[in-house]
């Protein structure tokens, strides 16, 4: 086992982990950060999304050994107190059905509307196509994230 420094939510974290263990179970068994969620494990479905330097990342595929240097944000760092306009959105138009993949979808979302406050529905779509939901809730997360556009510009 080696020794990484990392940066979650703006705090500093020293874990002891196999280079090779994805950065979803330091998260989850290290941390204790479960907000991001094992879907697929092998980067496919977006419940285990996160930023890594502003941009969303499946952490199931990202190596602890690759994460130092990054500045990390989980679900749990996007906001304080769930203000973020992505977060407020999904309240507003009441989004989760059984609410397992929607840390990932609000991450993804997140960072898009980073890059792209003014999308079109069909750059939401594009953008949002990664990620899986089960109850099929993707009219809804479009419209949530269309709301939460407005609320950023």
């Amino acid at each position: 086992m080696a020794t990484f420094n990392l940066k979650i939510n703006n705090k500093k974290h020293t874990v002891e982990a196999d280079a090779d263990t994805p950065l979803l179970w330091v998260l989850r068994d290290h941390i204790d950060l479960v907000g991001t969620k094992y879907g697929c494990g092998i980067g496919q479905c977006g419940a285990c999304t996160v930023h890594v330097d502003g941009n969303a990342m499946r952490s199931c595929l990202l190596p602890v050994s690759q994460a130092e240097d990054m500045s990390i944000t989980t679900i749990e760092g996007l906001s304080e107190d769930g203000n973020h306009p992505v977060q407020q959105a999904w309240k507003e138009i009441d989004v989760p059905q059984c609410g397992y993949c929607q840390s990932g979808q609000i991450m993804t979302a997140s960072a898009f509307l980073n890059q792209n406050s003014n999308p079109t529905n069909s750059e939401i779509r594009d953008a949002m196509h990664g990620n899986i939901c089960r109850c099929a809730s993707y009219n809804s997360i479009e419209k949530a994230v269309k709301v939460a556009a407005d609320k950023i510009s």
